[in-house]
Protein backbone atom coordinates (compact mmCIF):
# COMPACT_ATOMS: atom_id res chain seq x y z
CA UNK A 1 0.00 0.00 0.00
CA UNK A 2 1.29 3.75 -0.73
CA UNK A 3 0.09 7.14 -0.07
CA UNK A 4 -2.06 8.92 -2.70
CA UNK A 5 -0.79 12.21 -4.20
CA UNK A 6 -3.46 13.30 -6.62
CA UNK A 7 -1.99 15.73 -9.40
CA UNK A 8 -4.58 18.01 -10.86
CA UNK A 9 -3.41 19.68 -14.44
CA UNK A 10 -5.31 22.29 -15.25
CA UNK A 11 -6.31 26.10 -15.63
CA UNK A 12 -5.32 29.21 -13.93
CA UNK A 13 -8.31 28.98 -11.26
CA UNK A 14 -8.10 25.06 -11.06
CA UNK A 15 -5.06 25.54 -8.93
CA UNK A 16 -6.58 28.06 -6.41
CA UNK A 17 -7.79 26.01 -3.59
CA UNK A 18 -8.93 27.17 -0.06
CA UNK A 19 -7.76 25.17 2.21
CA UNK A 20 -4.61 23.84 0.90
CA UNK A 21 -1.99 22.92 3.51
CA UNK A 22 1.33 24.38 3.48
CA UNK A 23 0.97 25.41 -0.28
CA UNK A 24 4.20 26.11 -1.71
CA UNK A 25 5.39 26.85 -5.61
CA UNK A 26 8.17 24.15 -6.45
CA UNK A 27 10.64 23.86 -9.24
CA UNK A 28 11.31 20.04 -10.75
CA UNK A 29 14.14 19.73 -13.21
CA UNK A 30 12.79 17.20 -15.75
CA UNK A 31 15.47 15.46 -18.27
CA UNK A 32 12.63 16.49 -20.92
CA UNK A 33 12.68 19.77 -20.30
CA UNK A 34 11.23 22.67 -18.17
CA UNK A 35 7.40 21.67 -17.09
CA UNK A 36 4.86 24.40 -18.34
CA UNK A 37 5.77 26.33 -14.76
CA UNK A 38 6.58 25.76 -11.21
CA UNK A 39 4.03 23.31 -9.18
CA UNK A 40 1.96 23.89 -6.51
CA UNK A 41 2.02 21.63 -3.32
CA UNK A 42 0.40 20.80 -0.35
CA UNK A 43 -2.02 18.79 1.39
CA UNK A 44 -6.08 18.94 1.80
CA UNK A 45 -7.30 16.49 4.32
CA UNK A 46 -4.72 14.62 4.69
CA UNK A 47 -3.89 14.07 1.14
CA UNK A 48 -0.93 15.43 -0.76
CA UNK A 49 -1.83 17.44 -4.06
CA UNK A 50 0.05 19.11 -6.74
CA UNK A 51 -1.12 21.85 -9.08
CA UNK A 52 0.43 22.13 -12.61
CA UNK A 53 -1.27 24.95 -14.79
CA UNK A 54 -0.87 23.08 -17.89
CA UNK A 55 -0.47 26.38 -20.09
CA UNK A 56 1.71 28.11 -17.29
CA UNK A 57 0.66 30.75 -15.38
CA UNK A 58 -0.73 33.95 -17.40
CA UNK A 59 -1.06 31.20 -20.59
CA UNK A 60 1.93 31.15 -22.26
CA UNK A 61 2.21 27.79 -23.56
CA UNK A 62 -0.08 27.46 -26.58
CA UNK A 63 -1.44 23.66 -26.81
CA UNK A 64 1.18 22.29 -29.33
CA UNK A 65 3.56 24.42 -27.06
CA UNK A 66 2.80 22.55 -23.82
CA UNK A 67 5.78 20.29 -22.54
CA UNK A 68 3.79 17.19 -22.38
CA UNK A 69 6.48 14.93 -21.35
CA UNK A 70 8.48 17.17 -18.98
CA UNK A 71 4.97 17.67 -17.28
CA UNK A 72 4.09 14.20 -16.97
CA UNK A 73 7.91 13.27 -16.36
CA UNK A 74 7.73 15.95 -13.37
CA UNK A 75 5.16 14.90 -12.06
CA UNK A 76 6.15 11.47 -11.72
CA UNK A 77 9.64 12.56 -9.60
CA UNK A 78 7.08 14.56 -7.32
CA UNK A 79 5.48 10.82 -6.52
CA UNK A 80 2.10 11.75 -7.50
CA UNK A 81 0.18 8.54 -8.35
CA UNK A 82 -2.95 9.61 -10.04
CA UNK A 83 -3.54 12.89 -12.13
CA UNK A 84 -6.88 14.36 -12.82
CA UNK A 85 -6.64 16.35 -16.51
CA UNK A 86 -9.40 19.55 -15.97
CA UNK A 87 -9.73 21.41 -19.45
CA UNK A 88 -12.01 23.49 -21.19
CA UNK A 89 -14.03 21.68 -24.22
CA UNK A 90 -16.53 22.57 -26.74
CA UNK A 91 -19.61 19.89 -27.36
CA UNK A 92 -20.84 17.88 -30.22
CA UNK A 93 -24.00 16.46 -27.91
CA UNK A 94 -26.67 19.11 -26.94
CA UNK A 95 -27.28 17.24 -23.74
CA UNK A 96 -23.81 18.37 -23.06
CA UNK A 97 -23.95 21.74 -22.43
CA UNK A 98 -22.48 24.77 -21.88
CA UNK A 99 -21.78 24.79 -17.75
CA UNK A 100 -21.82 20.87 -17.74
CA UNK A 101 -18.68 18.64 -17.21
CA UNK A 102 -17.97 15.45 -18.59
CA UNK A 103 -15.80 12.73 -17.56
CA UNK A 104 -14.41 11.59 -20.40
CA UNK A 105 -13.19 7.60 -21.16
CA UNK A 106 -11.88 7.91 -25.02
CA UNK A 107 -10.05 10.08 -27.07
CA UNK A 108 -9.47 10.34 -30.73
CA UNK A 109 -5.81 11.34 -31.09
CA UNK A 110 -5.91 14.27 -34.68
CA UNK A 111 -2.71 16.25 -32.93
CA UNK A 112 0.37 15.83 -35.45
CA UNK A 113 2.88 18.46 -34.23
CA UNK A 114 3.70 16.77 -30.82
CA UNK A 115 5.94 14.34 -29.22
CA UNK A 116 3.75 11.80 -28.14
CA UNK A 117 6.18 9.46 -25.59
CA UNK A 118 8.95 8.68 -23.95
CA UNK A 119 10.19 6.01 -25.60
CA UNK A 120 12.24 5.59 -29.16
CA UNK A 121 15.09 4.54 -30.72
CA UNK A 122 17.68 2.99 -27.89
CA UNK A 123 14.67 1.55 -25.69
CA UNK A 124 11.37 1.09 -28.02
CA UNK A 125 7.97 0.23 -26.04
CA UNK A 126 4.40 -0.47 -26.96
CA UNK A 127 1.91 0.21 -24.22
CA UNK A 128 -2.09 -0.39 -24.35
CA UNK A 129 -4.22 2.84 -24.48
CA UNK A 130 -7.27 0.61 -25.45
CA UNK A 131 -9.15 2.27 -22.06
CA UNK A 132 -6.89 5.43 -21.72
CA UNK A 133 -8.60 6.63 -18.45
CA UNK A 134 -8.97 5.00 -15.58
CA UNK A 135 -12.35 3.56 -14.18
CA UNK A 136 -11.21 4.39 -10.62
CA UNK A 137 -10.07 7.42 -11.18
CA UNK A 138 -12.91 8.19 -12.80
CA UNK A 139 -15.24 7.12 -10.26
CA UNK A 140 -13.86 9.82 -7.85
CA UNK A 141 -14.16 12.05 -10.51
CA UNK A 142 -17.75 11.58 -10.81
CA UNK A 143 -18.77 10.98 -7.17
CA UNK A 144 -17.65 14.25 -5.86
CA UNK A 145 -19.13 16.21 -8.84
CA UNK A 146 -22.59 15.03 -8.12
CA UNK A 147 -22.37 15.63 -4.26
CA UNK A 148 -20.80 19.63 -5.16
CA UNK A 149 -24.06 19.28 -7.38
CA UNK A 150 -22.00 19.75 -10.99
CA UNK A 151 -24.31 18.25 -13.78
CA UNK A 152 -21.98 15.76 -14.92
CA UNK A 153 -22.02 13.23 -17.70
CA UNK A 154 -20.01 9.98 -17.38
CA UNK A 155 -18.48 8.52 -20.28
CA UNK A 156 -17.67 10.22 -23.22
CA UNK A 157 -15.21 10.68 -26.50
CA UNK A 158 -12.57 13.24 -26.44
CA UNK A 159 -11.81 14.62 -30.09
CA UNK A 160 -7.87 16.07 -29.34
CA UNK A 161 -7.00 18.51 -32.27
CA UNK A 162 -4.25 20.20 -32.96
CA UNK A 163 -5.32 23.72 -33.04
CA UNK A 164 -4.76 26.61 -31.67
CA UNK A 165 -6.99 27.36 -33.84
CA UNK A 166 -10.48 26.46 -33.66
CA UNK A 167 -12.98 23.75 -35.81
CA UNK A 168 -14.43 24.49 -39.74
CA UNK A 169 -17.95 23.92 -39.96
CA UNK A 170 -17.07 20.75 -42.35
CA UNK A 171 -14.49 19.63 -39.35
CA UNK A 172 -17.06 20.15 -36.69
CA UNK A 173 -20.31 18.08 -38.19
CA UNK A 174 -17.72 15.04 -39.32
CA UNK A 175 -16.36 14.92 -35.95
CA UNK A 176 -20.32 15.01 -34.70
CA UNK A 177 -21.42 12.88 -37.01
CA UNK A 178 -19.53 10.33 -38.78
CA UNK A 179 -16.99 10.19 -35.98
CA UNK A 180 -19.35 10.07 -32.88
CA UNK A 181 -17.01 12.33 -30.55
CA UNK A 182 -18.79 13.88 -27.87
CA UNK A 183 -16.51 16.80 -26.77
CA UNK A 184 -13.52 18.39 -28.75
CA UNK A 185 -10.27 20.23 -27.14
CA UNK A 186 -6.30 20.74 -27.97
CA UNK A 187 -4.49 19.42 -24.45
CA UNK A 188 -5.39 15.60 -23.27
CA UNK A 189 -3.34 14.20 -26.19
CA UNK A 190 -0.25 13.19 -25.93
CA UNK A 191 -1.36 14.11 -21.89
CA UNK A 192 -3.18 10.90 -21.60
CA UNK A 193 -0.91 8.46 -23.77
CA UNK A 194 2.31 9.81 -21.63
CA UNK A 195 0.59 9.31 -18.18
CA UNK A 196 0.10 5.58 -19.41
CA UNK A 197 3.69 5.31 -20.35
CA UNK A 198 4.59 6.95 -16.49
CA UNK A 199 2.38 4.58 -14.96
CA UNK A 200 0.10 6.98 -13.86
CA UNK A 201 -3.59 6.71 -13.14
CA UNK A 202 -5.63 9.35 -14.91
CA UNK A 203 -9.03 10.50 -15.37
CA UNK A 204 -9.80 13.51 -17.76
CA UNK A 205 -12.78 16.09 -16.66
CA UNK A 206 -14.07 18.08 -19.83
CA UNK A 207 -15.61 21.62 -18.91
CA UNK A 208 -18.06 22.01 -21.45
CA UNK A 209 -17.88 25.93 -22.89
CA UNK A 210 -19.55 26.09 -26.25
CA UNK A 211 -21.07 24.23 -29.07
CA UNK A 212 -18.44 23.84 -31.10
CA UNK A 213 -19.34 25.57 -34.86
CA UNK A 214 -21.83 22.65 -35.69
CA UNK A 215 -24.68 24.18 -33.95
CA UNK A 216 -26.83 26.06 -35.87
CA UNK A 217 -28.79 28.09 -32.94
CA UNK A 218 -25.10 29.13 -31.91
CA UNK A 219 -22.93 29.69 -34.70
CA UNK A 220 -18.93 29.59 -34.86
CA UNK A 221 -16.96 29.18 -31.51
CA UNK A 222 -17.15 32.96 -29.28
CA UNK A 223 -14.17 33.60 -27.33
CA UNK A 224 -15.73 35.72 -25.24
CA UNK A 225 -18.77 33.68 -24.43
CA UNK A 226 -16.36 30.83 -24.20
CA UNK A 227 -14.10 33.04 -21.47
CA UNK A 228 -17.54 33.70 -19.69
CA UNK A 229 -18.84 30.17 -19.01
CA UNK A 230 -15.47 29.24 -18.36
CA UNK A 231 -15.04 31.54 -15.40
CA UNK A 232 -18.21 29.66 -14.13
CA UNK A 233 -16.58 26.54 -14.80
CA UNK A 234 -13.32 26.87 -12.52
CA UNK A 235 -15.33 27.64 -9.59
CA UNK A 236 -17.49 24.41 -9.81
CA UNK A 237 -13.66 22.56 -10.96
CA UNK A 238 -12.20 23.80 -7.76
CA UNK A 239 -15.30 22.41 -6.02
CA UNK A 240 -14.96 19.16 -7.85
CA UNK A 241 -10.95 18.89 -6.69
CA UNK A 242 -11.61 19.92 -2.85
CA UNK A 243 -13.87 16.93 -2.69
CA UNK A 244 -11.38 14.27 -4.60
CA UNK A 245 -9.36 13.52 -1.04
CA UNK A 246 -12.73 12.10 -0.01
CA UNK A 247 -13.39 10.11 -2.30
CA UNK A 248 -10.19 8.36 -2.91
CA UNK A 249 -8.03 8.69 0.55
CA UNK A 250 -4.89 8.84 1.81
CA UNK A 251 -3.85 5.09 1.84
CA UNK A 252 -3.74 3.87 -2.12
CA UNK A 253 -3.96 -0.14 -3.13
CA UNK A 254 -2.68 -1.19 -6.78
CA UNK A 255 -4.92 0.55 -9.36
CA UNK A 256 -7.01 -2.28 -9.91
CA UNK A 257 -7.05 -1.74 -13.68
CA UNK A 258 -3.74 -1.94 -13.69
CA UNK A 259 -2.19 1.24 -15.12
CA UNK A 260 0.58 1.63 -12.18
CA UNK A 261 1.83 -1.74 -14.04
CA UNK A 262 1.35 -0.44 -17.72
CA UNK A 263 5.04 -1.17 -18.64
CA UNK A 264 4.99 -4.51 -17.31
CA UNK A 265 5.32 -6.33 -20.62
CA UNK A 266 5.90 -2.87 -22.51
CA UNK A 267 9.98 -2.38 -23.62
CA UNK A 268 10.98 -4.79 -26.30
CA UNK A 269 14.31 -3.19 -27.31
CA UNK A 270 16.57 -6.60 -25.64
CA UNK A 271 18.54 -5.53 -22.68
CA UNK A 272 22.03 -5.18 -24.87
CA UNK A 273 20.80 -2.46 -26.96
CA UNK A 274 19.13 -0.36 -24.93
CA UNK A 275 20.48 3.41 -25.27
CA UNK A 276 22.19 4.36 -21.96
CA UNK A 277 21.78 8.22 -22.44
CA UNK A 278 17.89 7.33 -23.05
CA UNK A 279 17.59 5.25 -20.42
CA UNK A 280 19.09 7.77 -17.86
CA UNK A 281 16.10 10.07 -19.11
CA UNK A 282 13.45 7.64 -18.24
CA UNK A 283 14.86 6.76 -14.61
CA UNK A 284 11.98 8.21 -13.28
CA UNK A 285 9.12 7.44 -15.96
CA UNK A 286 10.26 3.83 -16.21
CA UNK A 287 12.52 3.47 -13.43
CA UNK A 288 10.30 0.63 -11.78
CA UNK A 289 10.82 -1.88 -15.05
CA UNK A 290 14.36 -0.58 -16.08
CA UNK A 291 16.24 -1.44 -12.89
Amino acid sequence: MTKTKIAVIGGSGIYDIDGLGAAEWVSVESPWGMPSDQILTGSLDGVEMAFLPRHGRGHVHSPTEVPYRANIDALKRLGVTDVISVSACGSFREEKAPGDFVIVDQFIDRTFAREKSFFGSGCVAHVSVAHPTCPRLSDACERSARSAGIRVHRGGTYLAMEGPQFSTLAESKMYREQWGADVIGMTNMPEAKLAREAELCYASIAMVTDYDSWHPDHGEVDVAEIIATLTGNAEKGRTLVKGLPKFLGADREDCPHGCDRALDFAILTAPDKRDPALLAKLDAVGGRVLK
